[in-house]
């Protein structure tokens, strides 16, 4: 099941956003970048932030983010053991007709370089805008909306 995500999700996003293998953060370098949990609340509630959140059996197993003001999927994650299921491109889906509704005709995201991310985006139609200026190991992509 695909629903919007809540504030009181934040526990389980924080976790699934912990448990992944690749493009791996600790709740402490989150921090570090500026992502913190009253940043989030406040987005969300300010609804900047746009959330989705997919349930297995009354868990939350995936999310995406994205940001309203400048077009950008903050974050598409999945709980290892549910990857291709199907849930990261229905979140991306909802997340990028989201942006689309609040007129953007662009969406944008960074993700680590040669990645099973990278190829998933790519697959769906995003391609290659620059290196991130703010990560040597991160590529910016973009696609149309």
């Amino acid at each position: 099941m695909i629903r919007r995500a809540s504030v009181e999700d934040l526990a389980a996003i924080v976790a699934v956003r912990t448990s992944v293998k690749e493009n791996h953060l600790s709740v402490a370098e989150m921090v570090a970048r500026g992502i913190t949990s009253e940043r989030i609340i406040g987005e969300m509630n300010s609804e900047k932030l746009g959330g989705w959140v997919a349930e297995s059996e009354g868990e939350i197993v995936a999310f995406v983010m994205a940001d309203r003001d400048d077009a950008q999927i903050f974050a598409l994650f999945t709980l290892a053991g549910f990857e291709r299921r199907g849930y990261g491109a229905r979140l991306l889906d909802q997340a990028l007709a989201w942006l689309k509704s609040h007129g953007h005709t662009e969406a944008w995201l960074s993700t680590g370089r040669d990645t099973r991310a990278q190829s998933f985006y790519q697959r769906r139609g995003w391609h290659l805008s620059s290196d991130d200026p703010n990560d040597a190991s991160d590529i910016l992509l973009s696609k149309p909306l």
